[in-house]
């Protein structure tokens, strides 16, 4: 009783089988012996039946209409209404943030009913709603902390300069800190606000043929004094020209994103190898490097905004980059794909669609080229 009444709802105002399923009840029934009586009319003289008789047919209508009424009101109560009552139970609970809620399905998965049905879609849902929440939460404090160690670091070494009691030399790299970390602070603020449009869709690609092949070679010569400097070998084999009909902005993004994490995970000595190929329906760019490699519960959420392989945060980055890639490609019908393993290397495989009209109009000829 105690479990019935918790379920209750004072929104409901309404019985499920109200008066009016009573009379309903009682109408069919004597409609129905209304119909027998004209069939036997012939045989049965209901004309000369005592009164007494007529009473008791009205009180077998009355007896019949109730217990077909509260029996039919048994069974949708057992195979509904207690189920539904449980249901909107658990929605409260999920409308009020309670995202650990699971309504078990009452049949085994051989005899599902439609109400089995919906119960798993709201146990997937609720599912989805809690990680959702788990990743609105944890996106705030990951945003708190990328903002405050360069804000930190900003007005520690204000504060050294202000002291007055530094070299020239140590001023000089104090201001260098100050300004690396600003501008950290300032892409960090870029690509979140970046990130935000994609996946609100307010920010709409504007597809106009252009050259991808050489977008890749001025993304790629854009980091040539990093990579130099740690003596990496940089080895490209892409076509002479490939036209696709995309917007330039956005996949220049894509393009500086993957190559930035190749020189800067690749340690000195090692290689960054750049392919890119088409066919009548694509291109695919793959970007390669020997560096520390990742491990397969780092593969799982590479692409998961702010999620970081190195736990640390020392390294350079805050986790945004491969999140915006993944969402740039969504956008244009793209995709793209991560092979790699630990202590060996990764591989990005990009694909985007290629227009055929563009694809006939273009001359491709392979040319390797090593920087």
């Amino acid at each position: 009783m105690k479990r019935r009444e918790s379920l209750q709802d004072s929104r409901i105002k309404v019985s499920v089988f109200p008066l009016q399923s009573f009379i309903i009840s009682f109408l069919v029934l004597g409609l129905l012996t209304t119909g027998q009586m004209l069939i036997l009319q012939n045989y049965v003289d209901y004309a000369s039946l005592p009164t007494k008789y007529v009473i008791a047919v009205l009180a077998y209508w009355t007896l019949g209409s109730a217990a077909f009424t509260l029996f039919t009101k048994a069974q949708f109560n057992r195979h509904y209404q207690n189920p539904m009552s449980e249901f909107a139970e658990a929605t409260r609970k999920v409308a009020g943030g309670d995202f650990s809620v699971y309504v078990s399905p009452r049949h085994l998965p051989e005899k599902m009913d439609y109400m089995d049905a919906i119960i798993m879609d709201f146990n997937v849902m609720v599912e989805e709603l809690g990680s959702i929440e788990t990743l609105k939460t944890d996106f705030f404090s990951n945003v708190s902390h990328e903002i405050k160690i360069p804000l930190s670091i900003v007005q520690n070494y204000a504060q050294g300069l202000k002291d007055g009691k530094l070299s020239d030399i140590q001023k000089e790299a104090y201001i260098d800190t100050i300004l690396e970390s600003s501008t950290r602070l300032a892409e960090l603020i870029s690509n979140i606000l970046k990130l935000n449009k994609l996946e609100k869709q307010t920010l709409q690609p504007v597809t106009e043929p252009y050259d991808v092949c050489a977008q890749l070679c001025d993304c790629v010569l854009r980091y040539e004094d990093v990579w130099a400097q740690k003596e990496i070998a940089f080895e490209a084999d892409i076509e002479e020209r490939t036209m696709i009909a995309a917007d330039a902005s956005l996949l220049e993004l894509v393009w500086n994103n993957l190559i930035s994490n190749a020189v800067k995970f690749t340690e000195p000595g090692g290689t960054i190898t750049l392919t890119q190929t088409s066919t009548n329906e694509e291109i695919i760019v793959t970007i390669s490097d020997t560096g520390c490699g990742m491990s397969k519960e780092t593969l799982a959420h590479i692409f998961d905004k702010f999620y970081q392989g190195d736990t640390s945060h020392f390294t350079e980055g805050n986790g945004l980059g491969l999140a915006l890639v993944q969402r740039i490609l969504q956008l244009i019908d793209g995709s793209i794909s991560v092979q790699s393993a630990a202590g060996v290397g990764t591989t990005f495989t990009v694909q985007i669609p290629l227009r055929h009209q563009l694809a006939e109009n273009s001359h491709f000829s392979n040319k390797t080229q090593a920087f």
